[in-house]
Parts: C-alpha cells; sequence; structure tokens
C-alpha cells in the first residue's frame, strides 16, 4: 500500500484533542534549516529562507500560548477565519458558549520544541511543517513517536494557524521505523504537503439551533458523504464515527442527503449504517433516532438518496423539556 494510502486509512484523532487543535494533530520543527536543503516534490517546494520558516514556528508558538492562556483575543488574530468560523459553528451546534469552550478541552496543543521539523513546505497561500516525535497533548499517558502536521494559510493580516494534525504510527510500525532511521518518503506523499488553495469561508451559523444534532455512521470499506439540512457536510471513510451537524435541527422537516460508494480494498458486502441522532437536553432521556439508511444482509447500498424526518412538538418537549 502506498504512503498516501497508508496515510488515509490509518489516520487517527487523538482522543478528546479534537477542540483543542480544532482539526486535529501532527508534528514540529527542529532540523529544520538542514532539512530544508533536502530535495522536495516540485509541485511544493520548501520555504525560501529561515525568517519564513521562523515565522510559521513562531505563529504556532503564539497560537498555542494564546490556547494555554485562554487568552481569546489573541486566538482570533492567530486563527484563520475558516478555522474561527468552524470551530464556532461546532460550538454553537453543540449549545456551548463561545469563545469560553474554545478553551474548555483537557490537555494543551502540543510543544513543538520537543519534535523534529521534517518537512517545511508552502504553497501559494498555505503552508504546511510536518514533526516528528512524542506528541504529547499534556493528557496522560506515555507518548509514542508519531507525527504531527500543522497547516497555515496567508491572509490579509499574515500567516495563520488553519490546524493540526495527529497521524498516529502504532497500526503503521515499519513506517515509525522508516522516520526513524531517516527515510522521509512517508512524509513526501501528498497528504503532507499544502495544495495552494485556501478553502472558501464555510456558512456561518447565527447561533445555537433548536436542537443539537449527531450524525453517526458506519461505513467499512466505503466512503460516505453527507450532507444534512443543506448546510451541514460530512465526509466518512472506512470508519464508525459521530459528527455534531452543523447548525442542527430545526421543527418541522428536515433532511439527510448521502452518497456512498466503494474503496478499493473494501468489502463490498458489508454492512453499512447511517443515522441522525437528536440529542436530548433533559437529564435522563435518551437520543431520538430521528432517521436511519442501514443495510446488514449483503445487499448493495444505494449510491445516493435524500432522507427526510419531521420533528414533532411532541418531540421537542422531549429533547429540550419545554
Amino acid at each position: 500500500m502506498s504512503g498516501g494510502a497508508n496515510l488515509r486509512w490509518r489516520r487517527k484523532a487523538f482522543p478528546n484533542v479534537g477542540a483543542i487543535v480544532h482539526s486535529f494533530s501532527m508534528k514540529r520543527l527542529i532540523l529544520l534549516f538542514s532539512l530544508l536543503a533536502m530535495v522536495t516534490p516540485a509541485h511544493s517546494q520548501a520555504m525560501p529562507d529561515k525568517q519564513l520558516a521562523g515565522h510559521l514556528r513562531q505563529v504556532y508558538v503564539s497560537w498555542r500560548g494564546a490556547m494555554i492562556k485562554k487568552d481569546a483575543a489573541t486566538w482570533k488574530r492567530l486563527t484563520s477565519n475558516v478555522r474561527q468560523t468552524n470551530v464556532r459553528n461546532r460550538i454553537w451546534s453543540e449549545k456551548r458558549r463561545f469563545p469560553d469552550a474554545v478553551f474548555g478541552a483537557p490537555g494543551s496543543p502540543p510543544d513543538v520544541s520537543n519534535l523534529k521539523a521534517l518537512r517545511v513546505r508552502v504553497k501559494g497561500r498555505t503552508g504546511k511543517a510536518v514533526y516528528f516525535g512524542k506528541v504529547d497533548f499534556g493528557v496522560g499517558g506515555k507518548p509514542t513517536d508519531n507525527l504531527f502536521v500543522i497547516s497555515y494559510v496567508q491572509e490579509g493580516t499574515g500567516w495563520k494557524y488553519d490546524g493540526g494534525e495527529f497521524v498516529k504510527l502504532d497500526a503503521i510500525p515499519d513506517v515509525r521505523k522508516q522516520l526513524l532511521a531517516g527515510d522521509l518518503k512517508f512524509v513526501d506523499t501528498v497528504d503532507f504537503q499544502p495544495n495552494g488553495v485556501v478553502p472558501p469561508a464555510p456558512l456561518a451559523i447565527r447561533g445555537p439551533p433548536k436542537y443539537i444534532a449527531k450524525a453517526y455512521v458506519f461505513c467499512p470499506g466505503r466512503e460516505v458523504k453527507l450532507l444534512v439540512n443543506k448546510t451541514s457536510s460530512h465526509l466518512f471513510q472506512n470508519t464508525k464515527r459521530s459528527d455534531v451537524v452543523i447548525g442542527g435541527a430545526h421543527d418541522g422537516l428536515n433532511e439527510m442527503q448521502y452518497s456512498i460508494k466503494d474503496i478499493a480494498g473494501g468489502d463490498p458486502k458489508a454492512p453499512i449504517t447511517l443515522r441522525i441522532y437528536l440529542m436530548s437536553e433533559v437529564q435522563g432521556t435518551q437520543p431520538t433516532k430521528a432517521v436511519q439508511y442501514q443495510i446488514e444482509d449483503e445487499s448493495k447500498p444505494k449510491a445516493s438518496d435524500t432522507l427526510r424526518f419531521n420533528v414533532t412538538p411532541e418531540m421537542g418537549r422531549k429533547l429540550i423539556g419545554r
């Protein structure tokens, strides 16, 4: 399996740190200047000078400091507009307080001073720094050697933190051995390179929804895309996971659009489940399964469809107690 395929199949979010890194985690910056001289693919080039490389590092260091100090003004100044909107949308969709909830997760973003910088690249107005070492989120346990990748975006006021991603290497120990030996071909795949495209800002919701909703998908060997109420888009690949629905659910008719396709090497007869749950805010009340699409008998799932569900006044009282 290629390095890129390995990454797509093995990439994992570190438990309980999603709210910390607002995208998820990977690594950082020690042998930077000697490594910059190494050959990198032509479509993504290493940073042109020490000053810019050092500046990007400092952006993350300052952003991390803002997270630790719970400094909302600095966090806003150093976080990309797209990332800010995504974080705010999620917090409001869970009916939490913004910006207070930005700083409410356990642990802290990793300190990169003890990590080795394998690659730092820029392309257009995007950048990525790839680090290797004992990535520590401060949530206990004994960190092992893994990857931490930091993404940056250049906006009108300068370079901003645009997310971090943690790549856990336990399932691919040969890659860990390669990296320890100085073989960097795994991190020279496209997954670890900036693409030069600054994504458009997502639709910003105006505040907390009436009902909290979550999308749950079990899709071994398949890729599933969901679009809930034409606002909340989700991508699931060979996983079992639930996502918060941005904008939640509302009274009356709601909808879930889906598409399903096989992943090369997956089992086309594997079971598959797609659900939307409505989360109760009444203590002791279980979530309500609002809609479901499920295949358990080895039948081929429908490639795409739109499913609708209705939130009635009775359901609303069960969910929020009034």
